[in-house]
């Protein structure tokens, strides 16, 4: 089974094949392997290493597969590939901390699971021509985007826990104002609504959904920078030209 196991291959697997070097079949060295009659034929790519923790070509097409499950899937063309690799590295930093700081109540049970995904599968946006909501129509789904419902379910588990982590790692202690919530109500929700010459709801019904759309900012800003800091303390090295930089180093980009 393809997974996120992957990514915890030890860096052995660069000794026996050469940093940033393909897995060839039949022959550990091509050239005995062109000697003998025998064509090489590429298995994987290791694309990257994450603080030890190999990156293959595998696992950057496979997460090409699981985009189809994001409320917005990574775009298609030359640049899908270094955009999943980008996500994927910035999801093992991740999972990496999640290991060490072993924070309590991240763990997610599979009922809690099951429930998500019901609910993810009647509002996906590419599972509309499905009806993903039936269990005919979720299986066509995932047929045609090459995915299994037991990878599918591994990875959402996976998700829902980095979400937790993230919860747990970053709301804590942060406090929203009136006057942030009075400045957000004014420059963003009004606007709105005298452009289509509308009264706006009063400041009172708003409140609480104003307060947590400035929660997650806050959050997203933070967790960018938390994410920035782990890439300059560690070591990201992305080893094939085509996914960026071989010097050690990660360009910003899209998580």
């Amino acid at each position: 089974m393809r997974g996120a196991c992957k990514l915890m291959v030890t860096a052995l697997l660069l000794t026996i094949c050469g940093a940033g070097s393909p897995l060839w079949a039949q022959a550990a060295d091509p050239t005995q392997a062109a000697s003998s009659g025998m064509k090489p034929v590429v298995l994987d790519r290791v694309v990257a290493i994450i603080n030890g923790d190999v990156l293959l070509q595998s696992d950057v097409d496979e997460e090409l597969h699981f985009a189809m499950l994001e409320p917005v899937g990574i775009p298609s063309g030359t640049d899908s590939l270094r955009r999943a690799a980008r996500r994927l590295i910035s999801r093992t930093l991740i999972l990496q901390q999640m290991k060490q700081q072993q924070l309590a109540g991240m763990s997610v049970s599979d009922s809690d699971v099951e429930k998500d995904m019901a609910e993810a599968r009647k509002h996906l946006p590419r599972c509309k021509p499905y009806d993903c909501a039936t269990d005919a129509g979720w299986k066509a789904f995932l047929a045609a985007n090459d995915l299994t419902e037991q990878d599918v379910t591994a990875h959402w588990k996976q998700r829902m826990e980095i979400l937790r982590f993230i919860d747990i790692r970053f709301r804590t202690g942060i406090r929203i104002s009136k006057q942030e919530v009075a400045d957000y109500y004014q420059k963003s929700i009004v606007p709105g609504y005298e452009h289509d010459k509308a009264t706006p709801p009063p400041l009172e019904k708003l409140t609480s959904r104003i307060q947590e759309v400035l929660l997650q900012q806050h959050v997203n800003g933070l967790l960018q920078d938390w994410l920035k800091s782990l890439r300059d303390e560690g070591s990201v090295q992305i080893l094939d030209p085509a996914y960026g930089q071989s010097s050690g180093t990660q360009d910003d980009e899209d998580q």
